[in-house]
């Protein structure tokens, strides 16, 4: 019995360490695919943005500097950060952005909306 009990609590942390590690990992992906509304012109477009190089899109230069998909075993979510600058205002956007929450860090900006719609 006494063995049963010592046995018990060695495995008991290790499973919940091994619960842990994974939930942390991700899977590093090379593209992000955004949605961007163009608020004035009232029209939106779907793009590809390859992680690691600038884009330009209509006033804005944007640059992704990771895109990550949840493990496989996990729910999915993507998170992808990106650096945003207007060509009249500079720096405007330099955060995380999830795809399964995207009004925790969105960009607000008067002329564009942008969300992330996965990592490819």
């Amino acid at each position: 019995m006494k063995i049963a009990k010592y046995i018990f609590l060695l495995f008991v942390p290790l499973f919940f360490l091994s619960g842990m590690s994974a939930a942390n990992a991700y899977i590093d992906k090379k593209t992000a695919v955004i949605k961007i509304m163009n608020k004035a012109a009232g029209k939106s477009q779907t793009i590809n943005l390859t992680v690691g190089k600038h884009t330009e899109y209509e006033k804005l230069n944007l640059l992704v500097r990771t895109c990550k998909q949840t493990d496989p075993f996990q729910p999915e979510d993507f998170f992808m950060f990106i650096e945003i600058s207007k060509n009249s205002e500079g720096k405007i956007f330099s955060n995380w952005m999830s795809r399964n929450d995207p009004g925790k860090s969105p960009l607000q900006n008067a002329d564009y909306d942008l969300w992330l719609v996965k990592c490819e």
